[in-house]
């Protein structure tokens, strides 16, 4: 279950909620900006407090994809939708390809400003059945003529990012007995995982979902309840679920060197990233030293700023 937001500004061109024919579930197609171009966004199915919690995830999601398709330099705006399961729902089969044929008709209703994909808790073959509803779908199966499951690609770069981080939070890039913390085992965060234990990572690993202990385990990795997650000492911490999690109470009371995930919207107001900043680096210093010492690289404008 997402965490309860507040709605967002309203600052969407479009924005078509209905329930759907065939399921009866709640479905928000929201359109942030065309300006660059017809939206793209993909389709989250999940459970939601209420349906407002549904709508708000969905109006946040698509604005943040605005500026994702921005930076990426496509010719993309920013949407998204979301089909949002009320507490304790179970979809079989039927109701589930109900659901994403009635996605697919909202979809078409946009006549093209939004393209949608899949996202957390939807499939490539999923969108196989949004796809006999509307042509405005990507990421079909390849089987179907599609690009097929993203979630390898986008765990590579979720990877790199990492790498990244460290190089600049710790002076080192190799993840070897690296504290590093999951929060999300899904599509993205598995393959992350499995990456990182393979490389010597030290994990500690959690999911909303019990099963995934399971992989935990095959990991050699620490389980934490979800709610535990942020206080493990850590190098990295990954938000690899849902939106929100990065709360004014959770970011002060991380105890980890660095952020770094695939996770939409990964705080839960934007007022976080100041938050986040004003805690500083305490380590800085010392790494700054440890790096004169062992002739480390130093991330590029730190040499003029120790001048």
């Amino acid at each position: 279950m997402t965490h309860a937001l507040l709605l967002p500004d309203f600052r969407h061109e479009r924005v078509e909620v209905v329930t759907g024919s065939r399921s009866g579930l709640f479905i928000a197609v929201a359109l942030h900006s065309s300006v660059l171009g017809s939206a793209l966004g993909g389709a989250r199915l999940w459970t939601y407090p209420t349906w407002s919690d549904a709508l708000g995830d969905a109006l946040r999601l698509s604005a943040a994809m605005t500026l994702k398709n921005a930076s990426a330099g496509l010719d993309a705006g920013g949407g998204k939708s979301v089909i949002g399961l009320p507490p304790g729902t179970v979809l079989d089969a039927d109701r589930r390809r109900a659901a994403f044929l009635d996605l697919g008709d909202a979809v078409e209703s946009l006549g093209g400003l939004y393209r949608t994909a899949e996202d957390v808790g939807s499939t490539t073959e999923d969108m196989l059945t949004v796809s006999e509803r509307t042509a405005h779908v990507v990421g079909l199966p390849e089987a179907g003529g599609g690009s097929g499951e993203p979630a390898g690609p986008t765990s590579l770069g979720v990877y790199s990012a990492l790498i990244a981080t460290l190089e600049r939070s710790a002076g080192v890039r190799d993840v070897a007995q690296r504290r590093i913390t999951i929060a999300g085992l899904g599509q993205v965060g598995g393959r992350l995982a499995e990456r990182l234990s393979a490389e010597g990572a030290v994990l500690t690993v959690t999911d909303v979902n019990p099963a995934k202990r399971a992989l935990a385990t095959a990991l050699g990795a620490a389980w934490v309840e979800p709610h535990e997650a942020h206080l493990v000492p850590a190098d990295v911490f990954v938000p690899a679920g849902i939106g929100g999690v990065l709360t004014d109470e959770v970011i002060d009371a991380l105890d980890v060197r660095a952020v770094c995930g695939p996770a939409n919207n990964p705080l839960a107001d934007r007022s976080g990233a100041d938050r986040l900043a004003q805690r500083g680096d305490p380590l800085r210093p010392r790494l700054r030293r440890e790096r004169r010492r062992r002739d480390l690289p130093r991330p590029r404008g730190e040499a003029a700023r120790d001048a």
